[in-house]
């Protein structure tokens, strides 16, 4: 319900608007219709256990859900005539929000890191950059391996190219090149992702 309350012009003009589009966000949100909330003539009602009773009227159903202590809820309000189930609704809320729990748990989050270098990198640079990328990789993120050119180094994209095959090769134990090298303004990008574990 939209709340009721006195307010000046300004308030009219500006919070008006926003309660009406957050009633209505709240209204598309809304959840299963259960029990009193069912309005429909004639519904097909499934039983507890999962057998079909049949085509019976919302009266009727809501007694044979009320004498087993259970609720009447509408699953499927566009199939006509519409489908009820009779069913701890709790129960029911409780169980899904555990299994999206347990979706979310089981979700792997990969995170793109990146590796910059610059085309005149020094060998000691290197392989710290090496050893960091080793590191990402056997955490399981994928990479984004730049070359970044300076100044007139630009005219030199050879450098970067074989500076990236270089990073491959020492990376190739734990990752593979997901898409080869190619020039991003000022700088040659290379993705490596993670070998799947075994």
């Amino acid at each position: 319900m939209l709340p009721q309350f006195v307010c000046n012009s300004y308030e009219r003009k500006f919070l008006f608007p926003l309660i009406f589009i957050l009633g209505v966000l709240i209204i598309s949100v809304k959840e299963l219709q259960i029990n009193e909330e069912i309005k429909d003539k004639e519904i097909r009602v499934i039983d507890s256990d999962g057998s079909s009773i049949g085509v019976i009227s919302a009266k009727e159903a809501l007694k044979l859900a009320e004498e087993k202590d259970l609720d009447l809820v509408k699953i499927a309000p566009q199939a006509t005539p519409p489908v009820c189930k009779i069913m701890d609704y709790g129960k029911y809320l409780f169980e899904q929000g555990k299994r999206e729990k347990e979706a979310k748990k089981n979700q792997k989050v990969v995170d793109v890191k990146e590796i910059r270098m610059f085309s005149t990198i020094d060998t000691n640079d290197f392989n710290t950059k090496v050893n960091q990328a080793v590191k990402f990789l056997k955490g399981g993120d994928k990479l984004k391996v730049s070359v970044r050119f300076r100044k007139r180094a630009i005219a030199h994209p050879h450098l970067g190219e074989e500076l990236l095959d270089k990073f491959k090769e020492a990376c190739s134990e734990y990752g593979t090149v997901e898409k080869p090298s190619k020039m991003e303004g000022r700088a040659l990008v290379m993705f490596v992702s993670p070998k799947a574990s075994k």
